[in-house]
């Protein structure tokens, strides 16, 4: 039988209560004021910032994002204001919408993170940190982050040390286990886990026997992935007891959906804003238009709901 009432769309995420799973994904949505013409911040369950750092980075040179079949690479090389400008500039509009907003950031060194994750705990309308830990290490030879167990540890353990917000790491698909990866970053204080961020690739200009990217290789994302991040977060959201947010070419409410089946709590909107800025708003509406139609009262019932 078929209900005519309003399912329940709140989700709880690491003690974070969310009116939606739809939470925009790092990178994808500046700093939620640049969006706020084309979403009703209110219609989401929460938006991510750019990736912060302790100091401004002016990015990579252009061109530093391509079109591809079923995608899109970015190099954009992590450009932001710094965590100075974010406090001074940006943080007054997160006062203005009554969505919780969520801190990515990112550092060189273990010490960096740290420090970014101190600061970013002495700010109210902060409600939670997302570490980005697909960074190379710079004392350690360059080794990136988010592909080794124990320097991902070191990393989580040490921003837990310093803030009492949820503590969200976003995984990497480029490495040969993400379940290990996952857990050790439970094992060091993670309040939950996102992913996929994106995997590398490249697009080359034939006619000029060169990489269309001035940084050569870059990020791939779009629905080309989603086969790639359904698996992982399958696998993921078996293997750890926090919750999992699914992020990897979510283009509509039906892949969203197929995310919360395969284990995870929430979704993450990335791509998709860019080939409609109001995406992540339209996939809320139309994930409780879905459940309304099959009679379904909670979103939370689709969490890991997947038969086989």
């Amino acid at each position: 039988m078929k209900s005519a009432m309003k399912p329940d769309m709140s989700v709880n995420l690491a003690g974070m209560q969310l009116r939606n799973p739809v939470i925009t994904a790092s990178g994808t949505f500046g700093y939620g004021e640049e969006f706020a013409e084309y979403v009703d911040m209110e219609s989401i369950g929460a938006f991510i910032t750019k990736g912060l750092s302790l100091n401004a980075r002016a990015g990579n040179p252009t061109p530093r994002i391509v079109e591809t079949p079923g995608g899109m690479l970015n190099a954009i090389g992590l450009q932001n204001v710094g965590i100075d400008a974010f406090i001074a500039k940006k943080v007054p509009y997160f006062r203005t919408v009554n969505t919780p907003a969520i801190a990515n950031f990112f550092g060189n060194t273990v010490d960096e993170y740290a420090e970014m994750a101190r600061r970013l705990n002495e700010i109210p309308e902060v409600s939670a940190l997302e570490i980005n830990i697909s960074c190379p290490n710079v004392k350690q030879g360059g080794i990136v982050f988010g592909t080794d167990p124990d320097c991902a540890a070191s990393v989580v353990s040490a921003c837990r040390a310093v803030t009492g917000k949820p503590l969200i790491v976003k995984l990497s698909p480029n490495v040969t286990d993400v379940v290990a990866m996952a857990r050790a970053c439970e094992n060091a204080g993670a309040d939950a886990l996102s992913l996929i961020n994106t995997l590398i690739g490249m697009a080359i200009d034939l006619n000029k026997r060169r990489p269309i990217l001035a940084n050569i290789t870059g990020g791939f994302s779009g629905p080309a992935i989603k086969p790639v991040a359904l698996r992982m977060v399958w696998q993921v959201a078996k293997a750890v007891k926090v919750p999992v947010i699914g992020i990897g070419g979510i283009m509509n409410a039906v892949d969203a959906l197929e995310f919360m089946l395969a284990g995870a709590s929430a979704v993450q909107i990335g791509t998709a804003s860019f080939i409609n800025p109001g995406a992540a708003q339209k996939i809320a509406e139309d994930m409780e238009a879905w459940l309304v139609a099959n009679g379904i009262d909670d979103i939370k019932s689709m969490i890991g709901a997947l038969e086989s």
